[in-house]
């Protein structure tokens, strides 16, 4: 059930295809099945990051069960590669949270 929520003030040129590859990336970035992957994209009109408006992120991922420190570290390269790659996007301009969900909270909240 990863979701990963990406805010940037990025140019996307063509949105509904970058979702879908961010969607593909994600899954083989975290190791799990696409058909548990959510991605939301908000282009952010104005977005500061270190005293500039330059094209910059914001990305929270959260997930079940694959989440720890030495992952973490791992995923956050992957997918600042990718955002890179894709979006031009310097991996110095932006943050990244990557959130581990509680099982229980999933299960109530069916």
């Amino acid at each position: 059930m990863p979701s990963l929520e990406l805010k940037t003030n990025a140019v996307i040129p063509d949105p509904k295809s970058f979702a879908l590859e961010f969607s593909k990336e994600s899954a083989r970035i975290l190791g799990k099945p696409e058909a548990y992957i959510t991605v939301s994209v908000t282009p952010v009109p104005i977005m500061t990051f270190a005293g500039t408006t330059d094209p910059a992120f914001v990305l929270l991922v959260t997930s079940l069960d694959n989440i720890n420190p030495e992952k973490n570290e791992q995923y956050s390269k992957e997918l600042a590669a990718f955002l890179k790659k894709s979006l031009s996007l310097p991996d110095d301009r932006g943050y990244m949270q990557v959130l581990r969900v509680n099982h229980l909270i999933t299960q109530i909240s069916r």
